[in-house]
């Protein structure tokens, strides 16, 4: 098994990493982290969430920081503020042990834009940013991103489905002989491969792990037959038998998931609600207290869900299956990260079972049906 020595990197960094009991390298981290060290290059990074991709492109990029030179030199595009703030604590970790000083911020949507402006005001070698907020910063001269080496696209599937392929192609524009983009992403849908074609060097290298599959191999996937009027009765059976485990249960509107949350919480279950119309302090607490094992069970819209890497989820059930083919990926990645094994359970109704087939045929999956 190859060691975070043998890839490259620094005693500093590898103690910092130990410290955090990452002890050796995923294969997208294997793949990715040699490359980065070793030249400057556009990269393609295909692999799915919970496969270690902040470690994959935050240590080659710490790495490449002049700490010397106060301006950004290195920025992080991610789909939300939840995603923004995790690789920003993240960064500052795999610093704790390393004798310069790297700055990184963060910035994002729902909290106040003029302290974010005073933060950057401080010397600031990386920003990590949602990419609207970084739009506002650049429209009011708050930021100054010419200078960056390295950009890098977190998740790019995910920000192009929540319709951002506007303000990343604005983002892209700055500073285009000057800079490398690394693109992460769990999949590599048309508008995906547009970035790719527009923006990306025509000798881009392309790192794809579990070329095979599009959904951790990790995750098992079942469906339960059942009626409308039936699923919150199914739901509770399943919560009762899993009392010490956690998990994510998936509604596809907002409403659906307060109510489902509220009537949880009637039934005695530890579980708050999760969706895009609350305020960020709300949205704060909520998820503070789920990640800090307060919460057992998160009732969650697709939407509000993007970027939660919460360790030890053990499943997701999902009260409806998705729309969309790709959020049912995303959906099912926030279990089985790290290494570790989860489930993905799917209430069916009748008529859905074609639903499942084609989930199975388009992702390479096998759901097994559970008896309850």
């Amino acid at each position: 098994m190859t060691s975070f020595s043998e890839l490259g990197l620094s005693k500093g960094y590898i103690k910092s990493l130990e410290e955090l009991n990452i002890i050796n390298p995923t294969e997208i981290q294997e793949e990715v982290i040699p490359v980065l060290l070793g030249t400057k290059t556009d990269l393609i990074g295909l692999a799915q969430t919970g496969t270690g991709k902040t470690a994959a492109f935050g240590l080659p990029m710490l790495n490449s920081i002049n700490p010397t030179k106060s301006e950004v030199q290195g920025l992080i595009i991610a789909p939300t503020r939840e995603l923004v703030q995790q690789i920003k604590k993240q960064l500052f970790k795999f610093t704790k042990y390393i004798d310069e000083n790297i700055f990184v911020e963060g910035v994002y949507g729902g909290e106040k834009i003029e302290k974010q402006i005073k933060s950057l005001r401080r010397p600031t070698h990386i920003i990590v940013a949602t990419p609207g907020r970084l739009i506002d910063l650049l429209e009011r001269i708050a930021v100054d991103i010419r200078n960056v080496k390295t950009l890098v696209l977190d998740e790019a599937d995910e920000m192009l489905s929540m319709g951002f392929e506007e303000d990343i192609s604005k983002i892209l524009k700055y500073n285009t002989d000057k800079r490398n983009i690394w693109l992460f992403s769990a999949t590599m849908p048309d508008d995906v491969k547009k970035i790719v074609n527009n923006y990306m060097s025509i000798d881009v290298v392309r790192v794809e792990v579990n070329k095979n599959a599009q959904v951790n191999k990790n995750i098992s996937h079942h469906y339960i037959h059942t009626q409308i009027e039936d699923k919150l009765y199914l739901i509770e059976k399943i919560l009762k038998q899993r009392q010490k485990e956690r998990g994510i249960i998936f509604c596809k509107t907002k409403a659906g998931a307060r109510e489902l949350s509220k009537l949880l919480q009637a039934k005695g279950f530890s579980v708050d609600a999760l969706e895009g119309d609350m305020q960020q302090k709300e949205r704060d607490k909520v998820m503070r207290a789920f990640k800090n094992e307060k919460l057992q069970f998160l009732v969650s819209t697709d939407v509000a869900a993007r970027g939660i890497d919460v360790s030890n989820l053990t499943f997701v059930l999902h009260h409806q299956l998705p729309n969309f083919i790709n959020y049912y990926t995303h959906r099912s990645g926030r279990t089985a990260r790290a290494g570790k094994t989860g489930q993905s359970i799917a209430l069916i109704i009748p008529g859905e079972m074609s639903k499942v087939i084609d989930v199975q045929n388009k992702l390479g999956i096998k759901f097994r049906e559970m008896k309850m």
